[in-house]
């Protein structure tokens, strides 16, 4: 790992939060709880059993926005990067939506019909592609990295191969701001309605950051993971 990334293992977590907010959904992804009081970075990942270095690697992808990971980098621990790519489909799938979906609902005027079902249907399309999209990677994708943790390569699949929607999952969430935006019923609840519009910008946000993680860094890792594992 690059030795000027932003965050350090001796640094507090606490200032690491204080810093970047954003960087909660990070912690909360790895199992890592508040209450921490002043221990540093690495303390609080070996307390709960967390790989730190990973931690770090993709806190300061998010804060800084690309990766350092190079060819000879053994700093990632795949299996703790896995783990937090599942929790991370556990916030998007059984929270962060589910609660976009409930503030739409108690902020609509449903006088106007055709507009509602409009707005409800195309946000459960969205969410029924990033279903599919995740549910993909659990079944298809993580399975096959677990058999390669296993020092297995079946000849049927490869990483290469991995089949990404998120251009068009971020195309999605585009039309649907610009629904909500534009058509909305007059007499929504305004205050309700501007929090769950808020609510899908800082989705969409992190979806992108979530599909760039993939991307850049659990990728490359499992391309090397996958040379190593049939080269031997």
């Amino acid at each position: 790992m690059d030795k000027i990334q932003k965050y350090k293992p001796a640094d507090k977590m606490s200032d690491l939060i204080c810093d970047n907010y954003s960087l909660l959904q990070v912690m909360s992804r790895f199992g890592l709880s508040l209450g921490f009081g002043d221990k540093t970075v690495k303390e609080v990942c070996q307390m709960n059993g967390v790989d730190y270095r990973t931690f770090l690697t993709v806190v300061n992808f998010v804060e800084e926005g690309y990766s350092r990971m190079n060819d000879d980098s053994d700093d990632i621990s795949i299996p703790a990067l896995v783990d937090y790519l599942r929790q991370s489909h556990i916030y998007f799938l059984d929270f962060s939506l589910p609660s976009i979906r409930r503030k739409l609902l108690d902020s609509i005027d449903y006088s106007e019909k055709e507009v509602v079902v409009l707005m409800l249907n195309f946000f459960d399309s969205y969410v029924s592609e990033v279903r599919k999209h995740m549910e993909y990677e659990e079944k298809t994708v993580f399975k096959y990295v677990d058999d390669l943790l296993h020092n297995q390569a079946p000849k049927n699949y490869q990483i290469s191969t991995f089949s990404k929607h998120h251009d068009q999952i971020s195309e999605k969430l585009t039309e649907l701001k610009n629904i909500i935006i534009k058509y909305c019923p007059s007499n929504a609840n305004n205050n309700l309605l501007n929090a769950a519009l808020f609510d899908i910008f800082a989705c969409e946000e992190a979806l992108d950051s979530h599909c760039k993680v993939e991307d850049l860094i659990f990728v490359p890792a499992i391309l090397k993971l996958e040379r190593r594992v049939r080269h031997d």
